[in-house]
């Protein structure tokens, strides 16, 4: 090499190893845009003290200019380093009020224990009985254990979607952004908002309904022939749950509904129980448990009887309960299922068994009436089925709140203001106003259409089995995507197509049976139809 080519070497060295210090894919492509030529690429030959002062000075503008370029770049294209840090530990876009203040994630997984139980174990299960009455002893043992299995299954693949799109920055606090999102369709948010709403309101006008009917049993068992009518109580159970909706969030429900488990323990067994003393009182009704001669009516009432077995299992809230637990929420929520499933285990079984055994086909929409009968004398002590009566009564006004959440929610996100306190005047007076609105709807429904077996029918086909038996499913194996191979892919496909059929002939039968009813009876009636 000659002494020309060797000073030249050393006057102008390559500038790309030099500029790319900052391995920025992006910007490399302007680095190298903005180098001079090399002298011998266009034939000149520059002095030595030119050369060294055009490298300083390129050098100078090229970081000049890249440091402008960094500033105005967006950060997720700034560097492979920074969009991988954004991968591990995504920004939360800026909750909006109905997830600030309702579905607040402040919660554990015994927290959303609570909430799962007083949301699934409630008064309804007096209607298991009922529900027996349209199945028999094999099929109403065999459905109540198949439905119990595949809701807990459809609750934790549920679970798993909600933590696979958190692990991939897409947390979602609410069923309908989730369906949404997974679904990538604009019409399934407002499917789920149709089939919550039904679920929600129903659950609601039937917790003021059954609630209404324990303080007419109460008054009657005190004042036989006393002037108040079924929708006098309806009126002040409406006035209580007005009052105890102003608490503003899901998650201060929390000590609510850990009394709520104790109460369903409590009221199950006496009313197991007094069930079982019934069944060998002196005054025991004659047990039969055959079915309906008519084919037809049979099937109707199967599909009625699982619809109801639907809707006690059912919630239709987990994505929103599974909001109020501290992110991150991942795992948590199949430890609130196991609390939640070892006290349905207890409930479920020995009100349907007991209540089954002493009554048969016979059995009223709620055993409560079918344990104080209208001619004769009451069927167990009388202080058993006060106290019974009284836990159920409160466990009411408890899951009333937890079933209204989702519309509280919906009422804050589109009249609160995020930017002010939760108990300013400019979210309190809207809160209280709404709030009560919805309340006083679901009172007056409660006692214009006092149809409450038939109500539970309705809202576990329509609004249960679709969120509870066919969404999971499908859910699952859109996001997380199994080999279709597997058995996970094809035992999902089995429960959408069963329970889809199941739903859809329920429907029918429900409303069928609701109509059939509500002819028989004028509005504001005194009775409870069952």
């Amino acid at each position: 090499m000659s002494a020309r080519e060797s000073r030249k070497s050393r006057s102008t060295p390559d500038l790309i190893p030099l500029l790319n210090l900052n391995p920025n894919p992006p910007l490399i492509f302007l680095r190298r845009r903005l180098l001079l030529p090399r002298p011998s690429q266009v034939g000149l030959t520059w002095p030595h003290h030119v050369r060294k002062r055009a490298l300083a000075t390129t050098i100078f503008s090229a970081s000049s200019f890249l440091c402008f370029v960094d500033r105005r770049l967006p950060l997720s294209s700034s560097s492979s380093s920074s969009s991988s840090m954004e991968e591990a530990s995504p920004v939360p876009p800026p909750p909006d009020a109905g997830a600030a203040f309702v579905l607040e994630s402040k919660g554990s997984w015994w927290h959303a224990g609570f909430h799962l139980t007083t949301a699934i174990v409630g008064p309804t299960i007096l209607t298991l009985p009922y529900a027996f009455r349209g199945l028999g002893w094999g099929v109403g043992l065999a459905a109540l254990t198949i439905v119990g299995a595949v809701t807990f299954y459809a609750y934790t693949l549920m679970s798993k979607v909600l933590d696979h799109c958190e692990k991939q920055g897409r947390r979602h606090i609410r069923f309908r952004e989730l369906a949404a999102d997974v679904l990538g369709s604009g019409w399934m948010f407002y499917l789920v908002v149709f089939f919550q709403t039904a679920i929600n309101t129903g659950v609601s006008i039937g917790c003021v309904l059954l609630a209404g009917e324990c303080l007419k049993i109460m008054y009657s068992s005190l004042s036989p022939d006393g002037p108040l009518r079924l929708y006098h109580f309806i009126v002040m159970v409406t006035v209580v749950l007005i009052l105890l909706s102003q608490l503003p969030s899901f998650h201060s429900l929390r000590h609510i509904n850990l009394v709520s488990l104790f109460l369903s323990l409590g009221y199950t067994t006496l009313v197991a129980a007094g069930c079982i003393n019934a069944g060998y009182s002196r005054n025991a009704p004659p047990r039969n448990y055959s079915l309906d001669s008519s084919k037809v009516q049979r099937a109707f009432n199967a599909f009625t009887s699982i619809s109801i077995l639907a809707s006690l299992y059912g919630n239709g809230i987990l994505p929103e309960i599974q909001a109020t637990m501290a992110p991150p929420a991942t795992g948590k929520m199949v430890k609130g299922l196991m609390l939640c499933y070892s006290v349905i285990i207890v409930t479920f079984y020995s009100a349907a068994v007991s209540g089954y055994w002493a009554f048969g086909n016979k059995v009223n929409s709620n055993v409560l009436n079918s344990l104080l009968p209208d001619s004769g004398p009451s069927l167990a002590p009388t202080w058993l089925l006060g106290l019974a009566v009284v836990f159920v009564l409160l466990q009411l006004l408890a899951i009333g709140l937890v079933y209204s959440q989702v519309a509280y929610e919906i009422i804050e996100k589109n009249s609160a203001d995020i930017k002010k306190s939760k108990f300013s005047r400019r979210n309190l007076v809207p809160r209280l106003i709404l709030r009560t609105l919805y309340m006083v709807f679901c009172g007056f429904m409660a006692a214009m259409l006092p149809f409450f077996g038939d109500i539970v029918a309705v809202v576990g086909a329509i609004g249960f089995i679709p969120l509870d038996f066919v969404l999971p499913m499908l859910l699952y194996n859109i996001s997380i995507g199994p080999s279709k191979r597997s058995a996970i892919h094809w035992i999902n496909i089995f429960i959408m197509v069963v329970f889809t059929g199941v739903g859809i002939m329920g429907a029918f039968a429900s409303i069928r049976k609701l109509v059939l009813d509500a002819h028989q009876f004028k509005l504001f009636s005194n009775d409870v139809v069952g």
